[in-house]
């Protein structure tokens, strides 16, 4: 890393940091400098960090802290994060900023230690957040912030109520559906700048996924929020090529898809009328559409259920043939992508049977994969990352590894299914292409014609641009030229919607957000 081309006189910290630094070949690059220096010197250290993923958030929230310990203004600072990430937090401050830390994970020790590690989910809970609110703590940096998107939930209470002078919040994504999220970032940090949200929706919300009065939102923003983008910064990037692998459903399975599909028609009204939340039966046909291993395992539970008595008979029928399905469609072009990669692949799936699927499927036939999923402790997602760089061909990942970790020493990923909000897409491939990624990084998307999932991606086609309007653009995620986000209210259309007539509804609801 390299620390010219921008003036560096005001931080006091890389003098102490220097020579240590020359010795470990390490610094910083001039966007990081120049971030460090703006939430000091304009933003009184209450700041949103949103640079795209794997520009190096952990590493200038390190040298804000490390800069404020050295000036005395800082003595205790609390990182809470994801309990996943907790060891990686220890190691950047440990070893990059010489800063002595304890990783809290037992919740322990909360007045002994000046600088504390620790999962958001232990510390919000009792008796864990009365010994902070009691201690309080010099400054504050929550990784992940957009856990804190909804002013409801206990994370943002607890964060809101921790008595803390400087505050940083790291996100790439502060916005995942609608402006409201942004909102409630900001009024952690600044609560004045928007005053209250009656006034922030009148001023700048136009409706649910879009905004108004862009270059007055942009303007208030930048007191308060950072983003760096590649395009913008002067530093070498691979490309990313982004492919989209649309494919058939054998036979069985589409007999299965569509039985499943023809009894959430069947049963929508039925929910609608009686009050009952439909999300339960449109995750089977997700489920169909990444594993009928993925499906069997909830037509299972359903079946032993007594909440689907009027159903059940249906149920395990479709729980029979999905059981008697043992390879499916897409495990074969999965196949076909690692017989032509040169190196090692991630695969992510939300589901922990296709996962386990994946990882047989692939063991049989003399790949060496790796699993990585939120059920693993600390030390044991430490140990399968270790693992898949020295000698896993392919990590096979839920959502949990698409925070947090770096993977730059892999360039294949493959998303065995999507996920429906496109952000945490983009966290996925942020894993891979991000600072010290020298090939070009390989995207494959997996889609399966004729289903609810080939639907999603012809809506995201539409390029729903609230993120890029407000924050900034996002990389390719779905194929060349396909991004952004879209609203939950898709449900009721794909439920809603005879087939004929439901390209033409997604059109007319997605061309609402084109600008």
């Amino acid at each position: 890393m390299a620390t010219n081309q921008i003036n560096i006189d005001n931080l006091k910290a890389l003098d102490t940091l220097n020579d240590y630094w020359q010795e470990q070949e390490m610094g910083l690059f001039p966007h990081q400098v120049e971030t460090v220096n703006k939430v000091i010197e304009q933003m009184n250290g209450r700041a949103i960090l949103a640079d795209e993923v794997g520009l190096g958030k952990t590493i200038e929230a390190g040298m804000i802290l490390k800069e404020y310990m050295v000036r005395g203004d800082v003595k205790t600072c609390l990182v809470l994060t994801p309990a996943s990430l907790g060891f990686q937090w220890w190691q950047e401050l440990t070893h990059k900023f010489q800063i002595d830390c304890f990783n809290n994970r037992k919740g322990k020790g909360w007045h002994y230690f000046d600088v504390i590690i620790s999962s958001l989910d232990k510390a919000k809970r009792k008796p864990h957040c009365d010994h902070i609110y009691e201690r309080g703590f010099d400054m504050v940096i929550v990784d992940e912030a957009h856990r804190l998107k909804n002013s409801k939930t206990q994370n943002w209470k607890f964060v809101e109520k921790i008595p803390a002078k400087y505050l940083l919040l790291l996100t790439a994504t502060p916005i995942q559906n609608d402006l409201k999220e942004l909102y409630n970032l900001v009024a952690l940090l600044k609560p004045n700048l928007f005053g209250n949200y009656s006034d922030f929706k009148d001023n700048y919300v136009k409706d649910k996924h879009s905004a108004q009065n862009l270059d007055d939102l942009q303007d208030d923003l930048s007191q308060v929020m950072i983003r760096n983008q590649r395009e913008e910064i002067d530093l070498y990037y691979t490309d990313r090529k982004v492919k989209l692998i649309p494919l058939s459903l054998t036979e069985k399975e589409k007999e299965l898809y569509e039985g499943i599909s023809t009894l959430v028609k069947r049963e929508y009204k039925k929910c609608i009328s009686a009050n009952k939340s439909i999300f339960h039966l449109l995750t089977l046909q997700r489920e169909v559409c990444s594993s009928s291993f993925a499906v069997s395992k909830t037509l299972e539970k359903m079946c032993k259920s007594e909440s689907y008595e009027n159903i059940k008979e249906r149920l395990c029928e479709l729980y029979e043939l999905a059981i008697s399905i043992t390879e499916n469609q897409k495990m074969k072009v999965v196949e076909k992508i690692l017989d032509d990669t040169d190196g090692k692949a991630i695969i992510f799936t939300e589901y922990r049977a296709t996962q386990q699927y994946i990882c047989y499927h692939l063991y049989q036939r003399g790949y060496q994969p790796v699993i990585f999923s939120g059920k693993l402790r600390d030390n044991q997602k430490e140990w399968a990352k270790r693992q898949f760089m020295k000698n896993g061909d392919v990590l096979i990942s839920t959502e949990a590894g698409g925070q947090g970790i770096n993977l730059q020493f892999c360039n294949t990923i493959i998303n065995y299914d999507l996920p429906w909000n496109p952000m945490k897409v983009e966290q996925r491939i942020g894993r891979v292409h991000r600072l010290g990624q020298e090939k070009d990084v390989l995207i494959y998307n997996l889609s399966t014609k004729n289903t609810i999932e080939e639907k999603i991606i012809h809506l995201l086609d539409k390029k729903i641009n609230l993120f890029e309007s407000v924050i900034g653009g996002l990389d390719l995620i779905v194929r060349e030229g396909v991004d952004k986000s879209f609203g939950s209210d898709i449900l009721d259309l794909l439920i809603e919607n005879e087939e004929d007539k439901l390209d033409e509804e997604l059109d007319s609801y997605a061309n609402k957000f084109i600008h």
